[in-house]
């Protein structure tokens, strides 16, 4: 038997809206080290600060801590001037993440249905008003070559 529930469709939607792919500068709102047998990782949860339309939006993804993958790991925290004394001593403390600034690029891929954001780049804060220059140029120049 089928029944027609008003209003249902509005509640199976996501509220939050889709995070484009592109370069955004971001706040690290928080992280957690998940232990995996062969793939340890750490959750970022990171908050939108520019663009200003997507401000407070948040971007959750993985760094991946296994030998293969250490480089995203220490770039992340290079460039979002992490402690360097800390990263000397090889340790992550979460807490001194928390509010650290930095630009970061982000695509989507989707594995069994399921979309997830890889991180695809790192820069310091500082470089976001050059970086946010050249996606503009290029997101408009990419309008003009699909218009002709």
């Amino acid at each position: 038997m089928k029944r027609q529930v008003r209003g249902l469709a509005e509640t199976a939607r996501d509220s939050r809206p889709e995070i484009p792919d592109g370069i955004f500068l971001v706040r690290v709102d928080g992280t957690q080290f998940r232990w995996h047998a062969s793939k340890p990782f750490y959750v970022l949860r990171l908050a939108i600060i520019e663009p200003s339309a997507l401000a407070g939006q948040p971007i959750v993804g993985r760094l991946y801590c296994t030998q293969k993958a250490m480089w995203k790991l220490g770039w992340f925290l290079r460039d979002f001037l992490y402690d360097p004394e800390l990263l000397a001593h090889e340790q992550v403390d979460e807490k001194a993440l928390r509010d650290l600034r930095g630009v970061v690029k982000v695509s989507h891929t989707v594995i069994n249905g399921i979309s997830l954001i890889n991180f695809d780049g790192f820069a310091p804060a500082s470089q976001w008003e050059e970086l946010s220059a050249i996606q503009i140029s290029s997101s408009s120049r990419s309008e003009t070559e699909e218009a002709s």
